[in-house]
């Protein structure tokens, strides 16, 4: 057989198609026989050809790993010896290689110590004194431990010893190169006691990296994997070592000799590094090093003649190319921003950044520019309260400066700033809206990329300006229409399309007179089929759900059921991941307004979506072998079900990880999944009960994508459980069954422990947030029944606290470090927000003295952050917080107690808030104040003198319209409380000399309330007073921001004052403006 079976091994190797299907014909046919092992062993290990011997070792391992079960017991022994003895004698690297690799695949069903003979071959060859030996022995020790780590731990010790000498091998750079591999494969799977050995080795490996560099840099860069490893499996074992191992990826990264992907996965180490233990960079002084060896990457210039390739003309605008090393060197300042306390980056940043812009070189101008875009999101605050007039002047004088590789840095910093400095930022729209437009038409169309800049930074600074877009909307809307009708590039088309969606975002209903005109632009590109239209047609989709949800219900929901049907028709004729993905936006955009027209497709809607979340397409496994062998294996049993080729990846016993280099998972197929898990969650949520049918296979679904590789992907699943669990709640709310409500418990056991597990143990802080983000809107919306389960207040409040004490996983908890305690990054600030966020909604939800006992362990945790030397943010928040805790106490059985109990901890905390510099803290400090009166009641009545005197003077001084705002409320809740405890004589006229309210317009109900009670409780006081409170009234009145119930409370008073008072009451009105009397006439008639 073994002629015979050599014979077709070649002929599979021949180029004619119709010998390849012969020949594997005769193969399937050969492999029924149970003499094929012997055979192939025959020909992996006498054949002349090296091709046909690697085809049979390939061959053997299929068959091993499959059906090893089926393999006698002598056949397998003298499997054993033979393929050992194949690969001594072996010369071939390839053959080598697939030898090496059958061999993994037995030891997964023998174990090392049931296979002696392969031990002692390693044993042997690794320590040969002839080179080639020892690199082979490398190789099979590299295979059968990189698919075998756990049986090999018993041999670790030994291993290490052995690795280490290796490591000095600098003359062998294969041995190296193997070496470091199997180095990388063991560190998840190492002990304590192996820890200290690795330690030992790091000075080592990194002499033998740098020989590996100068030897084959491919080689290198994939060897380097090996500190990823370490940092994230077992970073103590190079704390030890950081500084070197810091100071060796510099070099490397700073190496413009070296290759792009070799200084790519040196700077990629470092911004792991910092991503992971950001206060260990600090603590070893590694901040100012990183800086001053990275800026001058981040400041070269290009090769002559050539451009960075995002000042390339081809560039799609969205950023920088992700593999160079200057964009590294830029993303470990934006890592920075967002994993280090602002003050500390900053001192050492901004030297070298004010440098960069002072130069006459346009790429220092440039990287300049770069850093302070870079900084913008993790550093908003900080930028926001102490420079951010500064920075923007900086970045506008970049637009007029003589170089476009300069102007184009500026406008991508104006964009990044735009987009994560709001609302500080829109306040600046007299100076940059006239601006951006002037340069917008002042741009040659031809140079794309940089049109694509200009309208980045435009769409950015516009869509948060919200109704101060107004005065420029005629002349946007004029140059976006000339855009869409007068230009043939289907590019600035695209741009167009995108920015009227951000101009609606601001615009809200003040488009309307535009939206006919933008609708018959948007159905010609949306019913187009041509390929070179398609990015127009998913953006004009992507710009229709904006318009959805911003003009209103009455002007878009006449159109709701066609975007439907366009939707549905879309995806029916074209297979593109990122047209689907806009539809689901849409589906989701036209839920919010009207439901009803989704109804009927929910069964098409949700197959399309609960597909694209199955689906593996877009992911690509890399398998090293020619696939022609797998399939070929496939259907060698008659005995075994037949299976459908495209399935063999997804098969996961038969396709060991050893077989994939790797996967690769495209971009669009992320974002559907992404966008599929966001529409499922809020379709079920504004449909309701017509979801029902759909919600247990979408939430199984959903659920399934809670361990999706991609951070997004993981973060909307989350988001969706939580919709999914708010949907149930209403559905039990509008038809309360006890099916419905046992439904809803079901839910909430499954999604809950979820949450708190995650927050525990996920690494991706943006995830955590989103999780701690959802659990709060669950708890809000369906409260008591969250807490149905006993177990459950416990755990939410423990997995609170532990965020508070930054003990999670993605907190970078092992920061030993006591020092400035008060410093952290932006975003562990508002991680820890989301997590006390969740105390006053906790303290709504169940009975206070249940609560109690939680909110005794996490008080002092948010009391903590009110110190004068925390940030303004923190301060903020802490005071905001205790005020939200006792607004909560206010309304639940037992509140008084708790929050009487807690008076004497709150109000000094409180009282120095209200004399803080910065007017938010002051506000949070008042609100906390009055709602402190409203929740304690009586027993805080002898703090009220104190109180009062506070209030008093902040009355007097107070610059900031919002504080006031807030004083009144408080004084009204003190009023409300304890009436006979405020001198009303002294209060009631200057509270009223206040009205009405400027800026926070939710306080009026605190406020006509109390005034209500008044004209009940001391009626001629407030009498007295009737003038200048109707006069405030009439700015409340059909004003759209104060809420209903308001509205009615106060129509009551003027109807009463009407009615007991006319006299006073008509001389009061007739001094109005005819306009406001109006108001009252309707109030009075309408009430």
């Amino acid at each position: 057989m073994t002629e015979e079976l050599e014979q077709i091994l070649s002929q599979l190797t021949q180029p004619d198609n119709a010998v390849i299907q012969q020949a594997t014909a005769q193969l399937k046919h050969a492999f029924k026989d149970p003499a094929i092992i012997p055979a192939l062993c025959a020909v992996m290990s006498g054949s002349q050809n090296p091709q046909i011997r690697q085809s049979a070792a390939v061959m053997l391992r299929l068959r091993v790993k499959k059906h090893w079960k089926k393999i006698s017991p002598n056949d397998r022994e003298s499997l054993k010896a033979v393929v050992l003895q194949a690969f001594m004698q072996e010369s071939e690297h390839t053959v080598q290689h697939s030898l090496s690799q059958l061999c993994a695949v037995m030891v997964k069903h023998e174990t090392p110590d049931r296979w002696p003979a392969l031990l002692q071959l390693l044993n042997q060859s690794t320590k040969s004194s002839n080179a080639n030996d020892r690199q082979v022995g490398l190789l099979l020790l590299n295979k059968v431990i990189e698919s075998n780590p756990e049986p090999f731990r018993p041999h670790y010790s030994q291993l290490l010893e052995l690795l280490s000498t290796v490591l000095q091998d600098h003359d062998n750079p294969t041995a190296l190169y193997y070496c470091i591999l199997t180095l990388t494969s063991i560190t998840p799977y190492t002990s304590t006691e192996e820890i200290n050995k690795m330690r030992s080795i790091i000075p080592n490996l990194i002499v033998a990296l740098q020989h590996l560099i100068k030897a084959d840099q491919e080689k290198a860069s994939e060897a380097m994997e090996v500190f990823n490893e370490l940092m994230e499996s077992e970073v103590s074992i190079l704390v030890p070592h950081i500084s070197e191992m810091v100071r060796f990826c510099l070099e490397v990264g700073g190496n413009t000799t070296l290759s792009h992907s070799l200084r790519v996965k040196a700077l990629s180490c470092i911004i792991f590094l910092i991503k992971l233990k950001s206060k260990t960079v600090l603590k070893h002084k590694l901040l100012n090093p990183i800086l001053q060896s990275i800026f001058p990457v981040l400041v070269a210039a290009p090769p002559p003649g050539e451009q960075d390739p995002d000042d390339e003309e081809d560039d799609s605008g969205d950023g920088i190319d992700n593999d160079n090393p200057k964009h590294c060197a830029a993303q470990i300042i934006d890592t920075m921003a967002l994993h280090m306390p602002p003050e500390k980056l900053f001192q050492h940043l901004m030297p070298l950044t004010h440098a960069c812009l002072a130069s006459q070189d346009p790429y220092q101008r440039k990287g300049g520019l770069l850093c302070l875009a870079v900084l913008a999101e993790g550093c908003a605050d900080h930028i926001r309260t102490k420079m951010l007039s500064t920075v923007l002047q900086t970045v506008c004088q970049s637009l007029s400066d003589s170089d476009q590789v300069v102007r184009s840095a500026g406008l991508f910093a104006l964009g990044q700033l735009s987009e994560h400095l709001q609302p500080e930022v829109s306040k600046y729209c007299a100076e940059l809206m006239p601006l951006l437009l002037g340069y917008l038409s002042s741009l040659n169309q031809a140079k794309l990329g940089h049109v694509t800049k200009a309208f980045y930074a435009l769409e950015n600074f516009m869509e948060n300006l919200g109704e101060d877009i107004e005065p420029y909307l005629p002349t946007l809307m004029e140059t976006m229409f000339s855009a869409l009708n007068n230009t043939d590039s289907l590019k600035i088309k695209e741009l167009a399309v995108s920015a009227i969606g951000a101009i609606a975002n601001a615009a809200k209903e003040l488009l309307v007179p535009y939206f006919p005109p933008v609708i018959e632009s948007l159905k010609g590109f949306l019913t187009t089929t041509t390929e070179e239209m398609r990015s127009l047609q998913t953006q004009s989709l992507d710009t229709l759900s904006v318009l959805a949800r911003t003009v209103g219900k009455d002007v878009f929901s006449p159109l709701a059921a066609e975007c439907v049907q366009l939707g549905i028709n879309l995806t029916d004729t074209i297979d593109d991941p990122d047209l689907r993905r806009c539809t689901y936006s849409l589906y989701s955009a036209v839920s919010t307004i009207s439901p009803e027209s989704l109804t009927p497709h929910l069964t098409a809607i949700t197959t399309v979506m609960l597909l694209a979340l199955k689906s593996n397409e877009g992911i690509t496994a890399h398998v090293e072998e020619d696939k022609a062998f797998v399939l070929l294996d496939e259907e060698d049993d008659d005995d075994q079900e037949e299976k459908d080729d495209d399935h063999i990846l997804e098969d996961e016993p038969e396709t060991d990880i050893q077989d994939i280099a790797g996967f690769t998972v495209e971009n669009a197929y992320i974002d559907e999944k992404e966008d599929a898990c966001e529409a499922l969650g809020d379709i079920a949520f504004s449909t309701g009960s017509a979801f029902q049918p759909f919600l247990e296979s979408s939430f199984q679904q959903v659920y399934e994508m809670r361990d999706f590789p991609h951070e997004d992907v993981r973060r909307a699943a989350f988001g969706a459980m939580g919709q999914f669990c708010r949907a149930q709640y209403q559905v039990w709310k509008d038809n309360p069954t006890e099916a419905n409500q046992q439904a809803l418990l079901k839910l909430l056991d499954v999604v809950v422990p979820c949450f708190v597990e995650t927050v525990r143990t996920e690494h991706e802080r943006q995830v955590v947030m989103g999780v701690l983000e959802t659990m709060n809107n669950v708890i809000k919306t369906c409260k008591g029944e969250v807490f149905k389960n006993p177990s459950r207040l416990k755990e939410i409040s423990h997995v609170i606290r532990d965020v508070l004490k930054e003990k999670t996983r993605c907190q970078d908890g092992g920061g030993d470090e006591a020092e400035d305690e008060d410093q952290q990054a932006e975003y562990d600030a508002m991680l820890q927000e989301y997590a006390g966020e969740g105390i006053p909604l906790l303290a709504s939800s169940v009975p206070a003295d249940s609560f109690a006992p939680y909110l005794n362990d996490l008080l002092p945790l948010i009391m903590s952050k009110a110190k004068s030397s925390c940030t303004v943010a923190d301060r903020s928040f802490s005071v905001g917080t205790i005020g939200e805790i006792l607004q909560a106490l206010v309304s639940v059985s037992g509140g008084r107690g708790v929050a009487g109990r807690l008076s004497n901890r709150l109000l000094p905390v409180l009282v120095a808030g209200v004399r803080d510099s910065d007017p938010e803290v002051r506000n949070n400090s008042v609100f906390g104040l009055g709602c402190l009166a409203q929740a304690a009641g009586p027993i805080v009545v002898s703090d009220y003198p104190m109180m009062l005197s506070v209030f008093s003077n902040m009355l007097a001084k107070e610059p900031d319209l919002r504080v006031i705002d807030n004083l009144c409320a408080a004084l009204c809740r003190m009023i409300m409380s304890n009436v006979d405890a405020v001198p009303l004589e002294q209060v009631l006229p200057a509270l009223v000399g206040r009205l009405p309210l400027k800026e926070d317009m939710e306080e009026n109900k605190t406020v006509f309330s109390c005034l209500a009670m008044l004209y009940k409780h001391s009626h001629d006081l407030v009498v007295k007073l009737m003038k200048p409170i109707i006069a405030a009234s009439t700015h409340v009145l059909g004003n759209n921001k104060v809420d209903e119930e308001t509205q009615k409370t106060l129509a009551m008073l003027i109807k009463n004052f009407a009615q007991d008072h006319s006299e006073d009451f008509q001389a009061a009105a007739v001094s109005l403006p005819g306009e406001q009397q109006a108001k009252l006439s309707e109030a009075i008639s309408g009430s």
